[in-house]
């Protein structure tokens, strides 16, 4: 067995099966395209799901990939483990090979046989197969064919192939579809690697990392009915999964995959980070493991648009990144660290996957601002965490209600709460957990007035059906009142009545408001985003204003109406007409946010993710997801595309197809949102989402657009406010009337006001400068009376500290230095307060500078004070403290010069 470098398994791999025809498919991304369904990318057959379930079809029946993989949510959520045993990972790379109704088990067998003894050299007799060895509970034969397979095709001996049950050797795609009996091969590293569980080694199945799993094959021939029957596929099908980590610690000889060279420089990078070498020490050890392996996941994930957040994929990479963090943290190191271990992975991993070089600054970025934010959540929660360790009554049981508190107020995720718990030998009060956290859930849902109210609405859609909305096509329609909600206590509010005094009415007169459910309609309720439509209705003898058009549940449309003549009643024939205007300025918002999310990305990278938006007529809100604030040359570059797109002017075009037609189009879609089969697509450019809103039907009718702001709305995700249409045009005037305005009062032409004002600007600098310099020569002066006069003698030095009033803070050191220079050997503390707040600033002459401190002397204040502050041995300023507290700092200061010099003054 010739050892092996991971790159050269992965190539001779793909060549070896290359060689077998297979075509060689590049790795699909951890973010599987247009699949919302899915975490992550967690095996090689993911790119391939909808070949082996028939609803595409490729040009080749075989197929072999290195596919990079993560499992950390979901079912696959190994994420504790990881660090302390041999095998577990979040990241890692899954060879396969696939057969979609070509060859079956037998040219499995023999591929996976051939591969590994014939070209990797594994001895025979440290492999073992295992193959599935039936369930008569739910009808399923053992797999005697298999066996005779491995016999035949390998000449393995009959003792090394186990049966084992469905739990281990039975596959499935999910609860209906594809499914079938696998075999796994399995590589014994012997007593190198000892087994330590409880009864001794028990070989294959043994919870040890002795015996280790290295290559699973799915013998896909059954499709799993929803009444449970299983059926014969038509066309058996092969998908097999190998772990390149695993079979590269067995080919290099290591005893466990983070000996392997695909470890070993991430190991040693973090090590030297930590002042720790691998190896070393196994508590430090178990630490480094999590960080090289998070580190993997990290680079990678990023690499391909995911950034850490407080839900999905996000949340998801957030608790990897903070894991790592906390164990860094473990570790000693003090300052940000992880990046530079995920730019180690981009390094070492690079050449095999360019995205992590193409990606590597955002790689940076992204896990620098993570870990700046996590280790300010980090400190105040363990300042809770231990606090609470520390008062314990003796049971060992952290409180459910704390652990649920650092978790909404801290950001202190519970996992890491547990995890530190554990560390201390303290287990969580789980119930109390759930209750304070379905109680938040509560108090949550009442202060977005969600109740059981609700339930109305669901009885009503269930009652009446769906609302039929025809406003795609047209602004008017004729419809009928199906029903008619009203409150007492409800003003003219944008939300729907969730007032436990909310009750249908079969009627409702004049200066009244109501909740109108009509069986069709040409108003948009709100939803995606978008707001929802205003207009008019009118009945014989009768008319109203609709005030909103909201969306309370499913397909149930509620029209909030001001009745402004006559009496509006249960079954009345109505005419709905949208507010036409107010319409085509939602649509051309509503387009732009489609325009500014291609934009963003092409800008930006395929990273961003739109998080949430708001269109309204006024104006645009788009929230995405990115790393770092836009500079001004982002800005402008986005703000550049999007116009280019509106003047292209091409065609929105809308599709209704199915769901899986959307995907294949490669649609955007948000990630956890519930898609029916049928969706509507919506196409401008290059731009493809899918979309229930209103649109223009031209991108150049959207007529301009122009960013208002751009801030943050959390970290990782920042916010565009922008305009378009007629409201761009109106900003655009406005902003030419303010450069008027100010050209005006600058006595020049407009073109000359930015160079007229800065110098403006630079005067008043120099005045203020002059007027500061003023206001420290009045104090030295003292107005008669010389302040030096109030220096004290400690030892051989002097020392003075007095209020300063009238000097603002960028002034008081000129004013202290000022003094100092006149006093001679000493040291001076000028204060001054100014907006409820006290600033100081201490100077040290420099022959005194080895005995006093400045720095030292200001922290014995601010312990008077509060605040904080800081500098050199010769000087330090700072502030924020109590000005109540004022005169007791000048007079400890005096205390703090006599106990530095060991005297007294």
């Amino acid at each position: 067995m010739k050892p092996l470098s991971a790159r050269e398994i992965r190539e001779q791999f793909l060549a070896y099966f290359a060689s077998q025809q297979h075509r060689v498919c590049p790795s699909y991304p951890l973010v599987p395209p247009n699949d919302p369904t899915l975490l992550f990318t967690n095996a090689g057959m993911v790119q391939f799901k909808d070949v082996f379930t028939g609803k595409e079809k490729k040009d080749f029946r075989r197929a072999a990939s290195s596919q990079k993989c993560v499992r950390a949510g979901g079912k696959h959520n190994d994420l504790e483990n990881v660090g302390f045993t041999a095998r577990h990972h979040t990241f890692f790379e899954m060879l396969g090979n696939f057969s979609f109704g070509d060859y079956f088990k037998r040219e499995a067998i023999r591929f996976a046989w051939d591969f590994l003894v014939g070209r990797m050299r594994l001895p025979v007799e440290r492999l073992y197969v295992t193959v599935f060895g039936g369930e008569p509970a739910e009808g399923l034969p053992p797999d005697e064919e298999a066996v005779q397979l491995w016999r035949e095709e390998t000449g393995i001996a009959p003792e090394r192939i186990l049966r084992f049950g469905k739990k281990d050797n039975f596959w499935s795609m999910g609860d209906v579809g594809p499914c079938g009996p696998c075999s796994e091969i399995h590589f014994d590293q012997g007593e190198a690697v000892p087994c330590r569980e409880a009864g001794g080694h028990r070989g294959v199945g043994c919870e040890c990392d002795r015996v280790m799993e290295v290559w699973n094959l799915v013998f896909m021939q059954f499709e799993r009915h929803p009444d449970g029957r299983l059926t014969p596929l038509p066309a058996p099908s092969i998908d097999t999964g190998m772990g390149l980590e695993r079979l590269a610690a067995i080919m290099q000889g290591a005893r466990s995959n983070y000996d392997s060279d695909l470890f070993r420089p991430l190991l040693l990078r973090a090590g030297e980070l930590a002042g720790a070498r691998y190896g070393a020490d196994p508590g430090k050890d178990a630490s480094l493991r999590v960080i090289a392996d998070h580190a993997r996941a990290t680079a990678f994930l990023i690499a391909d648009g995911v950034l850490p957040g407080n839900e999905g994929r996000g949340y998801v990479l957030r608790r990897i990144m903070r894991r790592a963090i906390r164990h860094g943290s473990k570790l000693g190191i003090e300052e940000p660290f992880f990046f530079e271990v995920c730019l180690a992975v981009s390094a070492a991993m690079g050449a095999n996957y360019p995205e992590l070089t193409q990606q590597a600054q955002l790689i940076e970025k992204a896990a620098r601002l993570e870990e700046e934010t996590f280790r300010r959540t980090l400190s105040a929660g363990l300042k809770t965490l231990m606090r609470a360790i520390e008062r314990d009554d003796g049971r060992k049981i952290l409180d459910g209600k704390l652990v649920f508190d650092l978790q909404a107020q801290d950001g202190f995720p519970p996992d890491l709460t547990a995890v530190i718990a554990r560390e201390h030998g303290f287990s969580i009060d789980d119930a109390g957990y759930r209750q304070a956290f379905e109680r938040h859930q509560q108090v949550s849902g009442q202060g977005l007035g969600l109740t059981g109210v609700d339930e109305a609405y669901k009885e009503l859609l269930n009652a009446h059906g769906p609302t039929v909305f025809v406003g795609y096509d047209t602004l008017a329609t004729s419809a009928r009142v199906l029903a008619l909600l009203e409150s007492d206590e409800r003003a003219e509010a944008r939300e729907p009545s969730r007032s436990s005094s909310s009750r249908p009415v079969e009627r409702a007169g004049a200066g009244r408001i109501v909740d109108a459910v009509l069986d069709q309609t040409s108003c948009y309720g709100e939803s995606g985003g978008q707001v929802g439509d205003t207009g008019a209705i009118e009945w014989d003898g009768g008319r109203g204003e609709i005030l909103d058009t909201l969306r309370p549940v499913g397909e149930l449309f509620l029209h909030r109406v001001r009745i402004v003549q006559g009496t509006l009643a249960v079954g009345q024939a109505v005419r709905v007409t949208v507010d036409g205007a107010r319409r085509d300025a939602i649509r051309r918002n509503h387009s732009a946010t489609h325009l500014l999310q291609e934009a963003l990305r092409s800008t930006l990278g395929r990273h961003v993710n739109q998080k949430g938006s708001l269109v309204a007529p006024d104006r645009l809100r788009f929230d995405f997801s990115h790393t770092a604030p836009l500079c001004e040359s982002e800005i402008a570059k986005v703000e550049d595309e999007v116009n280019r797109l509106i003047r292209a002017n091409q065609p929105v075009d809308v599709e209704h197809t199915s769901l899986e037609a959307a995907r294949q189009a490669g649609a955007t879609m948000l990630f956890g949102e519930k898609y029916q089969d049928r969706v509507r697509m919506v196409r401008m450019g290059a731009s493809l989402e899918l979309c229930g809103g209103t649109h223009v039907a031209r991108t150049g009718d959207v007529g301009a657009f122009f960013v208002l702001s751009e801030s943050a709305v959390q970290s990782g995700v920042r916010r565009i406010e922008a305009v378009t249409g007629e409201a761009a045009i109106q900003h655009f005037q406005a902003l030419r009337a303010q450069q008027q305005r100010m050209a005006e009062a600058l006595r020049c032409p407009p073109a000359e006001a930015p160079a007229r004002l800065a110098k403006n600007q630079e005067r008043m600098r120099e005045l203020e400068r002059e007027i500061e310099q003023l206001k420290a020569q009045r104090l030295l002066a003292g107005g008669g009376s010389d302040p030096l006069a109030k220096a004290r003698v400690i030892g051989e030095a002097r020392a003075l500290a007095l209020s300063a009033e009238g000097v603002e803070l960028k002034g008081l050191r000129e004013f202290a230095d000022n003094l100092r220079d006149r006093l001679g050997r000493g040291a001076v503390l000028a204060a001054a307060t100014q907006d409820g707040k006290v600033s100081f600033a201490c100077s040290v002459s420099k022959d005194l500078a080895g005995r006093l401190n400045a720095g030292q002397l200001l922290k014995d204040i601010l312990q008077i004070t509060g605040g904080k502050g800081g500098g050199r041995p010769d000087f330090a300023q700072g502030g924020g403290g109590d000005p109540a507290r004022l005169p007791e700092a000048l007079e400890g200061f005096y205390a703090a010069v006599g106990r530095a010099l060991g005297a007294s003054g």
